[in-house]
């Protein structure tokens, strides 16, 4: 018999902007695959549905056009939260059937719920809005140990335990299947075992592989340049390239169809985004379509030691990680020599240059330079430039996208406002 899944998002999406105005919560990555296709993974035989906010929704459709998009049938249904890491040991904790409705909890987070009869026709007419905890009250509760995204340097604090998880997947999926690569002399591969080239990838002379740590996963039609190294845990997605001398560090996840170089460390890196100059990268989160100018430096650790505090909407929160760089999001862009300071946010479609460090919060559809008072990045301005990167890599930006961008530039506007920039 065969199940049906939702993954959800719920109210606190919130707290992971600005990296999810332009996705849903479980399209964000964590190790090589993102939260949604560890569902599907972890549950091999079950129909996936997918909810997401409103204003996502013709863009999700447009992705995915073999998933329902806020819409559920049938009589049954398990729902999972779109910012649980589903790992190995999900599946057996929270079952795909069962004969009882209940929610399965984490502290005060709803992980899943199975949900059928007349509580799930009530959510079925709720799938336009946002989920809270309160939909799913009356049924029975389960307190589960699992793992829960809240704020973007969760995602970065999991990254490498979820390397190492997904690589273990992937392999089995291949039923241990190695493909063929080319290879030149010169490459070194340290504990080869723990190694994984897709067919394509190029590895130019000089470049070491050290999985001694950790796997390393490169997909394929990548092309690693001589004398660079990268150190597992570690992810190189499809047709991305690791530009000569580059230095990748343990903990990794870029691409796919990225260029880097330059020192990276403990950071992650969504489709299409170029760090590929020198400078260092470290305990970050990008997301896609993002340009770091050549020199771009982020800190990651204040000279106190002490725990870094990130805006969240706005608003300071303590991350208790002595570890926390800069998080960018989609279509963003730094000038050369950018500079920024410990837990740094830069929201959506931002042009940041000038020497110094920027404001360790810069509202989406921002521009201007470090030190000095920002503007408003006019939204046909952003959305050109958006269509001319994206022609670069031979994508042309939908209708659906484009409608995306305005509505993201409304929603953000408050952002703007609270700091005095004109709108």
């Amino acid at each position: 018999m065969t199940g049906q899944i939702c993954i959800f998002e719920d109210i606190n999406h919130s707290r992971l902007f600005p990296l999810v105005y332009f996705r849903p919560t479980f399209n964000l990555r964590c190790g090589i695959l993102s939260l949604k296709e560890k569902v599907v993974f972890a549950y091999p035989k079950a129909e996936i549905a997918l909810h997401c906010r409103t204003y996502l929704a013709d863009y999700m459709r447009l992705r995915n056009p073999e998933l329902p998009v806020n819409d559920i049938k049938g009589k049954s249904c398990l729902f999972i939260n779109g910012r649980a890491i589903v790992d190995a040991d999900f599946a057996k904790k929270i079952p795909l059937l069962g004969d009882a409705d209940v929610v399965y909890m984490n502290n005060d987070a709803v992980v899943a719920a199975r949900v059928s009869g007349a509580k799930l026709k009530s959510l079925k007419g709720q799938l336009l809005g946002i989920f809270s905890q309160s939909d799913f009250d009356g049924l029975m509760k389960e307190e589960v140990d699992v793992r829960m995204v809240h704020y973007p340097w969760d995602i970065i604090k999991y990254n490498s335990e979820q390397l190492k998880s997904d690589f273990e997947i992937l392999k089995k999926d291949r039923h241990g299947k190695k493909p063929k690569t080319k290879k030149f002399p010169g490459v070194y591969l340290l504990n080869e075992k723990n190694i994984f080239i897709d067919e394509g990838t190029v590895i130019k002379p000089g470049v070491v592989i050290d999985a001694e740590q950790g796997p390393v996963y490169i997909g394929k039609n990548v092309e690693v340049m001589p004398f660079s190294s990268i150190m597992g845990p570690g992810y190189i997605g499809d047709h991305s390239v690791v530009k000569v001398g580059a230095k990748i560090y343990h903990d990794c996840s870029i691409g796919p169809v990225c260029k880097v170089g330059g020192e990276i460390e403990a950071t992650i890196i969504h489709s299409y985004s170029n760090k590929q100059h020198d400078g260092f990268l470290g305990h970050s989160y990008l997301g896609a379509w993002v340009n770091c100018g050549a020199g771009t430096v982020t800190s990651d650790l204040k000279n106190n030691y002490s725990p870094v505090k990130v805006y969240i909407n706005g608003e300071p929160v303590d991350s208790g990680s002595q570890f926390v760089g800069v998080t960018i999001g989609d279509h963003s862009k730094t000038a050369i020599n950018s500079t920024f300071n410990t837990g740094t946010v830069i929201g959506v479609s931002s042009n940041i240059f000038g020497t110094g460090f920027p404001s360790k919060y810069v509202p989406s559809f921002s521009w201007g330079a470090a030190g000095e008072t920002f503007t408003t990045y006019n939204i046909e301005k952003a959305i050109d430039v958006a269509r001319k990167v994206m022609v670069r890599r031979k994508i042309t930006l939908s209708g659906s996208e484009d409608k995306l961008f305005r509505k993201i530039f409304d929603l953000t506007s408050d952002e703007r406002r609270k700091r005095g920039m004109p709108l």
